[in-house]
């Protein structure tokens, strides 16, 4: 089964190829992911080049269904964040 790569691994790879501690690498790893969510949630985009881009977009409210039930029920409508692969990347994952 693959490993997953957590926020934690990250911290590690970057304390192991700088000379910053620990607790530095964290605090500025959770900054950079404060910054990308608040760019998501005021300007709903956030592109970093060679990488990809990450979208937020509003899905309508929808019928669905209770399977257990068989009930008919109406789904709020709601936000979603979708990312895209840039060309650059996709290219490197697909030779």
């Amino acid at each position: 089964m693959k490993k997953t790569l957590t926020k934690a691994d990250i911290v590690e790879a970057i304390y192991e190829e700088t000379d910053k501690n620990r607790v530095d690498v964290k605090g500025v790893l959770e900054k950079l992911l404060e910054i990308m969510k608040g760019a998501i949630k005021k300007d709903r985009a956030l592109l970093i080049s060679g990488f990809g881009k990450f979208e937020c977009y509003d899905k309508a409210s929808r019928k669905g269904r209770n399977p257990k039930t068989e009930a008919t029920i109406t789904l709020p409508p709601r936000k979603v964040v979708v990312f895209r692969l840039s060309r650059k990347f996709r290219a490197e994952l697909n030779p």
